[in-house]
């Protein structure tokens, strides 16, 4: 049974969403017919009271029905406009990726797209609708899939900080309602979206089954998960405990279409609560053997689909050129070792993904995404640009953000049309969707639609 937290969050999105959109009108059903109550009086004849109020109420009969049909106009534009989204194709991509949210077989096809034509997708930690709204924006500008995540705080912080977070309840609710926000509007953006969840350590697992619980709630509804896939770090513990946790997590996910992320070894430095700066440099770097005893585990599992973030050097947060020793030939190793091990064909039997990228080469990146890697996080460049564009509105605007009224223009000068916070909001936004434009350029994440 889900979660409180999970069906409260269910229950309020769904609510929310219940009404954005009109139920659609049959355009054939027959509108009724306005009878004459009376008939018309002779030439000359002045109307009698009875008339006027029969000719009245005939009046008020037609005026409801033409506003029923304008009405009923409207709703039919509006499923008409909803139906022309959904059913848009694209040229490039496999038949079964659509715009909106991607999920079960569609995202296999995706990820498998991506590693055949050598370019990743970039993976984007979101806290507000405005840093989602960026990353759909950016996706559409550059024609490209873009995958939106949301970390454990990031949830809190979107159900509010105030809000109780007993048995991470505020965590998961959050997390829930940020999934059903942008499966929402992410069909009106016209690109494919991956809805998925950031790090998870073995301390927040509890997390991690409301949302698996939010997702079997959902594909129980819709037949399909709610999100797109999830992301276990179970790097701090001993290989076999990681693997066999991971297997348990996989063979509950595949039944309702859930691809799982799994991590390999360390990613250094800090993110949003994970601290591995201190971390022996020898666990920066994943070994062929440690990454063939998960294959070989995760692919025995039926319909269990996943991917492998494997170390090889990364850290997080931003480092001056020079100073991330990056050893991405590990991967291309790695993927040399299991296709020996299966004795199969294909050159890139492993789909990796690619953990702090942040003060990268662009050599090293591209070599990368030869390497098999289909995503790498776009994470600390994003969230400064989306500072970086508020900044410098603040800057631009400076003397018209210093008090209600007053500015250069004169003493009684309102200035609401400046600290309207939709006008810095939106400023992130351009700046955070140009930077992220950036990064798909260099993931060769440009014009795959």
């Amino acid at each position: 049974m889900p979660s409180k937290a999970c069906s409260m969050a269910l229950a309020g999105a769904g609510a929310y969403a219940a009404t954005a959109f009109l139920a659609p009108v049959s355009p054939n059903v027959k509108q009724p017919e306005v009878r004459h109550l009376r008939q018309q009086p002779a030439a000359g004849e002045a109307p009698s009271a009875t008339g006027l109020l029969a000719l009245g109420a005939a009046g008020v009969a037609v005026g409801c029905a033409q506003a029923g049909r304008s009405r009923q106009s409207r709703r039919c534009q509006v499923v008409r406009q909803g139906t022309a989204v959904a059913e848009k194709t694209f040229t490039k991509m496999p038949a079964s990726v659509k715009p909106g949210v991607v999920t079960g077989q569609a995202l296999v096809d995706l990820l498998n797209y991506a590693k055949e034509n050598e370019f990743a997708i970039p993976g984007v930690n979101v806290v507000s609708s405005s840093s989602v709204n960026a990353c759909m924006e950016a996706a559409k500008k550059a024609g490209g899939p873009v995958m939106v995540t949301f970390s454990k705080g990031g949830g809190q912080f979107l159900a509010g900080k105030a809000a109780d977070n007993t048995d991470d309840a505020a965590c998961i609710a959050g997390t829930v309602a940020g999934a059903l926000h942008v499966r929402q509007v992410a069909k009106l953006y016209g690109v494919p979206v991956i809805l998925h969840t950031d790090h998870c350590q073995k301390a927040w697992l509890p997390w991690f089954d409301g949302l698996i619980e939010a997702s079997e709630e959902y594909f129980e509804k819709y037949g399909e998960p709610l999100f797109s896939s999830h992301m276990l770090d179970l790097s701090e513990e001993p290989l076999e405990e990681n693997i066999s946790i991971c297997k348990k997590y996989l063979e509950r996910m595949a039944k309702i279409n859930l691809l799982l992320e799994m991590e390999l070894g360390v990613t250094g430095g800090e993110e949003d609560g994970v601290d591995n700066t201190d971390v022996d440099s020898s666990r920066l770097y994943t070994q062929p053997e440690e990454v063939w005893q998960v294959y070989e585990t995760l692919s025995s599992v039926p319909n269990g689909n996943f991917t492998v973030a494997a170390a090889f050097g990364n850290v997080h947060g931003v480092y001056a050129p020079g100073n991330v020793s990056l050893k991405p030939v590990i991967l291309h190793n790695t993927q040399k070792f299991i296709k020996e091990k299966l004795g199969c064909d294909s050159d890139k039997p492993v789909s990796f993904v690619f953990h702090g990228g942040s003060g990268s080469s662009l050599e090293d990146i591209r070599y990368a995404i030869e390497a098999g890697v289909v995503k790498m996080n776009i994470d600390t460049d994003t969230q400064w640009a989306f500072w970086d564009g508020m900044n410098e509105y603040q800057k631009k605007n400076k003397d018209y953000l210093q008090a209600q009224i007053g500015n250069p223009e004169g003493a009684e000068k309102p200035n609401k049309k400046y600290y309207d916070p939709r006008m810095s909001l939106r400023s992130g936004e351009e700046s955070m969707a140009e930077r992220l434009v950036k990064c798909m350029e260099d993931l060769k994440c440009i014009d795959r639609l």
